[in-house]
């Protein structure tokens, strides 16, 4: 059995290619023959009655990829070429977006905070009719949230405490599609991430900001060992669920009543600092998937 891990050649963070390499030790393990690709290095081909893939390696056709990159095109492709590719284009494509995941979670009855999608502003656009935004102050009162649609490792969420900083934020945001979303003071500075893979949890860990509104670890906060509840497994299942993911790392926050809530589903979830802190390799049971499920379409 072969099969390709696929990362962006062009992020220069060690993570991506840490990530990949992790995978890969997890496969050899179990005797499968792995390689890491760029996705730089293999090219999706189009023409009359042409339709596929090339690579610049000369690597051997897959019997399924590990997709740990956003580009949708070449995912979507190597699915047309009969390759099972995990996550899916499509699962990829409604986490990469905060709001088509917010829309499609809403759509399956999944909690997560009132959210508003802020219309869309041109780039160009010379002057923002800001009066038309202060609606949201009849709906959320401050401090809210306000997120990017495209951003990671909570770099692009912002904590808005008022009016000024809410309308600054909009000219600055000029071009760029992005939610409001209401703060979950319950949860101020500390969230669950939970691992799930093929509808199963197989590891969680709570995280905690270092005096920031935002849990991330790349924020500066900490992480410890969680074991979530039945209710806080059972969303995070619902929420994979419901975008399609078959690996999904789930952040959760405490909604009041400790009513969990989910923050965001993520289709390309790191899993070292998870082994950091629980000392569970997320990357066996990825392995331990592709290869049931890859075995399972050849019974069908």
């Amino acid at each position: 059995m072969i099969g390709w891990i696929i990362y962006n050649g062009h992020l220069p963070s060690k993570k991506f290619i840490n990530f990949a390499n992790w995978i890969k030790d997890a496969g050899l393990n179990k005797g499968i023959q792995m390689e890491t690709v760029k996705n730089n290095h293999v090219w999706v081909e189009l023409g009359t009655n042409i339709s596929g893939v090339i690579n610049d390696k000369h690597l051997s056709t897959p019997n399924f990829v590990i997709f740990h990159d956003k580009d949708i095109a070449l995912a979507r492709q190597l699915e047309q070429s009969n390759i099972p590719v995990i996550n899916s284009a499509a699962a990829i494509e409604i986490c990469d977006n905060k709001i088509t995941t917010y829309q499609q979670l809403t759509k399956d009855s999944i909690p997560i905070p009132k959210t508003f999608v802020a219309p869309k502003i041109f780039e160009k656009t010379e002057k923002v009719e800001l009066d038309s935004f202060l609606i949201i102050e009849n709906y959320l009162s401050y401090p809210f949230i306000i997120k990017e649609a495209y951003g990671s490792f909570g770099e692009q969420v912002y904590l808005i405490e008022t009016r000024q900083q809410y309308v600054d934020k909009i000219n600055e945001l000029k071009g760029v599609p992005f939610v409001i979303q209401q703060f979950v003071a319950t949860s101020y500075g500390k969230d669950i991430r939970i691992n799930v893979i093929g509808g199963k949890v197989v590891a969680s860990m709570l995280r905690k900001g270092n005096g920031d509104f935002r849990a991330n670890v790349n924020a500066g906060g900490s992480t410890e060992p969680y074991s979530p509840s039945p209710k806080e497994k059972a969303l995070a299942i619902a929420a994979a669920a419901s975008v399609g993911a078959d690996f999904a790392g789930v952040d959760l926050l405490f909604g009041e009543n400790g009513n969990p809530i989910v923050c965001e589903v993520n289709s390309n979830a790191h899993i070292q600092g998870i082994y950091e802190s629980t000392g569970i390799n997320v990357a066996d049971y990825m392995i331990d998937y592709c290869i049931e499920k890859v075995k399972g379409m050849k019974d069908l």
